[in-house]
């Protein structure tokens, strides 16, 4: 086992995580909230133990598999670690093991929170909370292995440690050119998502926290109630088209970019994961229909479909985004609900649970 490659390639990304808390200190200055100098120092210590990394190991930059398996697991707790250090400086999110919490769960797109009032923390730290989505959500060691060759370090073995599924399959020769498409994919439903958003009337820095959140299949809002704090049918539609465009094979998006739709559409696995939302949507829109006794179903399909849709999309991607309150709806639709929890999104997407395939 390669210790130093293994503990180099830590220091790359302690870098890069580094860089990246200057979008929230800018987010901070901006607002002028009191998270400034929580994330400098944050800054400050991942960047200086980076390169205190990156300066003291040397290695031979020969990937095994043993090594990329390594890298990728000790990456994403190194990324926990100093990712809650904003939080633990703060002093809102309370001891430290509630901040290396409310980390992982970000970078793992698990979209848990130790947070029971989130409006009350500044603009900065959420932003830097939604930010963790969106880098784990592709996956911060992908976007590693994409710059990792300007230092002669082939990364071939991390590659295969970290991607899953059918993305395997490059999309070109080269897997560092390979990690550059998905992520420019990933940053272009991002920014279309942002833009949807804002002509529903969110100001810029809500819909790029929320894009984050959906693209990456997260869930963390930066409201208490979630997306069913806008009341905005508008709002809710956007979120459920783009958390399904999400839960697809990164491949298959490029398919369609390139043009080739009979690839993109003959896919096996995107129709089951179609047939899957799509007969779950219409099961649970009748069952609120009919059974719930609730008056704003009962007496409008189209706001039980538009519910329905929303929530089952929501869990089989498992974003977690919420647009009505389940749990006082009919136990047909609960357990349904349930059950879909295990699908997951497909193979190579940014969905979680046991994959459609």
């Amino acid at each position: 086992m390669n210790w130093n490659l293994i503990i180099k390639v830590q220091g790359y990304l302690l870098v890069i995580l580094g860089i990246m808390m200057f979008f929230p200190l800018g987010v901070s200055i901006y607002y002028g909230g009191d998270d400034f100098n929580s994330i400098l120092l944050s800054i400050g210590i991942t960047l200086l133990t980076g390169l205190i990394i990156i300066l003291i190991f040397k290695s031979d930059k020969k990937f095994k598999a043993r090594e990329g398996f390594a890298s990728v697991s000790l990456g994403w707790i190194l990324a926990a670690l100093f990712g809650g250090l904003p939080y633990f400086f703060h002093g809102s999110f309370g001891p430290y093991i509630n901040c290396v919490f409310e980390a992982m769960s970000g970078f793992t797109t698990t979209g848990s929170t130790i947070l029971s009032e989130i409006e009350i923390i500044p603009k900065g730290l959420l932003f830097w909370r939604s930010l963790t989505h969106w880098l784990g959500g592709m996956g911060i060691v992908l976007f590693t292995i994409a710059i990792l060759p300007m230092f002669g370090i082939a990364p071939g073995q991390l590659y295969n440690a970290e991607v899953p599924g059918p993305t395997k399959d490059r999309l070109s020769p080269k897997i560092k050119d390979t990690a550059k498409i998905l992520w420019l994919i990933y940053l272009g439903l991002t920014a279309i998502e942002t833009i949807f958003l804002m002509f529903g009337g969110m100001d810029f820095y809500t819909a790029i926290n929320h894009s984050f959140a959906t693209v990456a299949t997260g869930g963390f809002s930066t409201l208490n109630d979630s997306i069913a704090g806008f009341h905005s049918v508008y709002i809710e539609i956007v979120i459920t088209i783009f958390m399904f465009l999400a839960g697809i094979n990164f491949a298959l998006h490029f398919y369609l970019i390139k043009g080739r739709l009979r690839d993109f559409f003959k896919d096996s696995e995107l129709r089951f994961y179609t047939g899957v939302v799509g007969v779950a949507t219409i099961l649970i829109s009748l069952n609120i229909y009919f059974s719930s006794g609730i008056l704003k179903y009962t007496t409008n399909y189209w706001r039980a479909l538009l519910d329905s849709a929303f929530q089952v999309v929501s869990i089989v991607t498992t974003t977690g985004f919420m647009s009505a309150d389940f749990n006082v709806w009919p136990p047909f639709a609960g357990l349904l609900l349930v059950t879909l929890m295990f699908f997951g999104g497909c193979a190579g997407s940014t969905g979680g649970g046991m994959k459609q395939i």
